[in-house]
């Protein structure tokens, strides 16, 4: 496994193993979170209980997908989203691969894939206005994640970082972030990484404020959503 092979001397080793880093924003970010979230899960309701009964009308599978995701100090959690692709998704995806090779390469640079066969017709919809990350306010409540952040990663994707994990586990990952209010998708992995590194450095409540914001119309306009 990769992780045995980790440098100790990585970032990530020693956040992991020493839990040396406190959450960027302490007290003030984390009630924000709290008190935005609770809002937002009363709010959204409605549609919440909506999207549940068309993904599980869609093909009678489960309602939420949790995938294992880094967080803070290199801890380990299950992100949660409504589930956007076939129960088969894996097996799917890796005939997909054989069958098309070039992507593979996109999703070896990326993670992602713009024309995704493992995404049902109604995963398409909620991937496209973002709100299959709806679930994800259970994270934030449960400490797991933040309003804004960077995007959580799976642990693989740290080897991308590099140095700048560093960086990323000092911080609750977030439902939204520079990255979402700055292209998304239609931005190099390089430049994510370069916006997460940016944020925790310069981190100031005022900006996770004006982050919130700008995400309304990235959402809205589905910047860089596939």
């Amino acid at each position: 496994m990769k992780s045995a092979t980790r440098s100790a001397t990585s970032p990530f080793f020693i956040a992991k193993e020493t839990g040396m880093f406190r959450p960027i924003g302490g007290i003030s970010k984390r009630s924000f979170d709290i008190a935005a979230a609770s809002l937002a899960l009363v709010f959204f309701s409605p549609l919440f209980l909506l999207i549940m009964a068309l993904v599980k009308l869609s093909d009678g599978g489960s309602v939420f997908y949790g995938h294992r995701r880094i967080g803070h100090n290199g801890q380990a959690f299950k992100c949660l989203k409504f589930r956007t692709m076939m129960q088969n998704g894996d097996r799917v995806l890796q005939d997909y691969f054989k069958e098309n090779p070039d992507a593979y390469e996109e999703w070896r640079t990326t993670r992602k894939l713009q024309d995704d066969p493992r995404v049902t017709a109604v995963g398409a919809v909620l991937r496209k206005l973002s709100l299959d990350e709806l679930p994800q306010l259970l994270n934030i409540i449960r400490g797991e994640m933040s309003v804004v952040g960077p995007r959580p990663v799976v642990e693989d994707e740290l080897e991308l970082y590099d140095s700048a994990a560093v960086y990323y586990l000092r911080s609750r990952p977030g439902l939204t972030g520079l990255w979402q209010i700055s292209g998304r998708n239609d931005v190099s992995y390089a430049a994510r990484v370069a916006f997460d590194t940016q944020y925790v450095q310069n981190w100031s409540l005022l900006a996770d404020l004006a982050i919130v914001v700008k995400t309304i119309p990235a959402v809205c306009f589905s910047r860089g959503s596939y």
